[in-house]
């Protein structure tokens, strides 16, 4: 149900930004980036058959393509981002990020079936970044000023290289979601005292 509720949202984001409110699908991508912090978590608590790890593995990660690959993009067009540099920008950024997220996919499944417990560690940049990374940007809109929309579009390109190279990222353990969610909160702050302005 969380996973459901954070891929509604950012449908509705998508709506927003492509009718010109960006602000609101700013916050429909940090909502949905709240709704994946847990959503895991709670279908780990639950007794699931093989199958059924299998299946949430799967709607996790097309749930996540909506909520962190299609809305920063339809975002970017909310803001006014436009022409070639843009239109490329975004088609690596989607690209990169389903290449990410079907690698991810069949690395998890192959993972589970050699070792038991949750993941230590992930390979490239997790696609659910962005769910703290746009929203960054967009809420320092006064501090960067003409500079957001240029900053915005290299984000794209840089999170697409991240997506796709092999480094390894420490998973965030018990510490670190709390550490996530303050962060998240702050970003919350920020992007609503910009929005405000």
């Amino acid at each position: 149900i969380l996973t459901y509720l954070g891929a509604a949202a950012a449908v509705c984001g998508i709506f927003f930004s492509a009718s010109g409110y960006p602000f609101w699908g700013i916050i429909c991508l940090l909502f949905a980036g709240l709704t994946d912090m847990f959503d895991g978590k709670v279908a780990s608590t639950m007794k699931r058959t093989d199958s059924e790890k299998a299946f949430g593995i799967q709607i996790d990660s097309l749930c996540d393509l909506v909520s962190f690959g299609v809305l920063p993009v339809a975002i970017g067009y909310g803001i006014g981002l436009s022409g070639g540099f843009f239109y490329a920008s975004c088609v690596l950024y989607l690209l990169c990020a389903i290449i990410r997220l079907a690698y991810f996919n069949v690395d998890e499944a192959q993972r589970q079936k050699n070792e038991t417990g949750k993941r230590k560690s992930y390979y490239g940049l997790p696609v659910t970044t962005a769910a703290l990374l746009f929203p960054m940007i967009f809420g320092l809109e006064s501090v960067l000023k003409g500079a957001m929309p240029v900053i915005y579009q290299i984000a794209l390109f840089g999170c697409a290289a991240a997506f796709v190279l092999k480094f390894k990222l420490p998973k965030p353990d018990k510490k670190g979601i709390p550490a996530l969610v303050v962060i998240g909160l702050a970003i919350l702050v920020l992007v609503v005292v910009s929005g405000l302005k």
